[in-house]
């Protein structure tokens, strides 16, 4: 029986590595921290925000990125539909802040991922060789662009992102908040301590003009869906280092019904898939709750109780430590019921090419890319 002990012994020594990243990530965001980044220089800024829509609390995001701690910085948001009913809050933002250089930017739709359309017409406006690409539901403190432009100050840091924290008005997405900060967030903690850092978040994508440029633009990762992905691969497949900055974002989640959890946690399990198979399935190995039971099954209850109560120090430990989210942290009991879940979500991720994106239905290739939309 000792073959069913093994998996839950592995799943303790990941999120062993996990607690440990977390404890080590967790000086990154003290005060002390902050003020040695705000030493260095301050690039002229463009950020680029393409919108689709009204996301929760989505005028307090936007505002929080017109009033910055930043010298010099323009914010360009582009979209799709000349009657998005987010026009109304870019009216506002623009009003209130009228000394902020704001520009609104109808971008006509010309690439399978609408977003990455958006965000090729905004590079061509923007005014400055730093760019910063955040999702429209992104909030952030005001010494957001400091911290960023801090770690891309850096010549060998091609690209920098950012942890974030997830926040929902409703239970199922404080539920799906909560696999964010103590399951997502700590696989990315793993990813980075055993080398894997190729990757970056939709949640901030900060880069040089010209590095993008020596990519071929954003118009080399218009065909994907996981674009954020996309990008970070090929920044560092030139051998440029992709950063996470001394700082965590925050955004609403949209969930209104365990529906609309399933449906996006499919479509993310998906997506993964297609974009890092080799990732997507070690989650397997890596689901301590699974793992923990099996082995209590085979009467092996000191594994299955080293498994648990490790598993739970390394999500609590991301959510209050490094995410500072203590939300999540205060739900701590339920991680292992939304273990169980979310091992359902990766079963349900294994087959199927087609997912659900605002709205519409996408089908996917095997290497994610838009090849139908509906």
């Amino acid at each position: 029986m000792i073959y069913l002990v093994i998996p839950a012994v592995l799943a303790a020594i990941y999120h062993l590595l996990a607690l440990v990243a977390a404890l080590a990530r967790a000086g990154r965001g003290s005060p002390k921290y902050a003020e040695q980044e705000k030493l260095s220089d301050t690039p002229g800024v463009s950020i680029l925000k393409p919108v689709h829509g009204r996301d929760p609390h989505f005028y307090e995001a936007i505002r929080s990125q017109a009033d910055l701690d930043y010298p010099e910085y323009e914010i360009l948001f582009g979209l799709n539909n000349p009657q998005d009913p987010a026009l109304e809050d870019l009216n506002r933002l623009a009003a209130e802040f009228p000394e902020r250089k704001i520009r609104v930017i109808l971008c006509p739709r010309r690439m399978p991922n609408g977003k990455v359309g958006v965000l090729a017409v905004l590079e061509r406006e923007a005014r400055y060789s730093v760019l910063v690409v955040n999702d429209s539901d992104i909030a952030v403190e005001r010494d957001y662009l400091r911290r960023v432009t801090s770690a891309l100050a850096e010549p060998a840091v091609g690209l920098v992102t950012c942890l974030y924290r997830a926040m929902g008005d409703t239970w199922p997405a404080r539920w799906e908040a909560l696999g964010i900060a103590t399951d997502f967030a700590p696989s990315l903690l793993v990813a980075r301590m055993i080398g894997v850092a190729e990757f970056a978040l939709g949640s901030t994508m900060a880069l040089r003009a010209a590095d993008l440029a020596k990519i071929g633009g954003f118009e080399t990762i218009g065909e994907y869906l996981a674009d954020d992905y996309q990008l970070g691969r090929r920044i560092s497949s030139r051998g440029d280092r992709i950063a996470v900055a001394g700082t965590v974002v925050a955004t609403w989640l949209s969930a209104k019904s365990w529906r609309d959890v399933w449906r996006h946690q499919v479509r993310w399990s998906r997506t993964i898939r297609c974009s890092r198979a080799a990732g997507y399935y070690g989650y397997v190995i890596t689901n301590a709750t699974v793992w923990a039971l099996v082995a209590l099954c085979a009467k092996a209850w000191p594994v299955a109780v080293a498994a648990l109560t490790v598993r739970l120090l390394a999500g609590i430990a991301t959510a209050g430590l490094v995410l500072h989210d203590p939300s999540a942290a205060r739900l701590w009991f339920l991680i292992p019921f939304r273990d169980l879940v979310g091992f359902a979500i990766w079963v349900a991720g294994l087959g199927g090419s087609t997912v659900e994106w605002r709205g519409e239905k996408i089908r996917l290739t095997k290497d994610g890319r838009i090849v139908e939309r509906g």
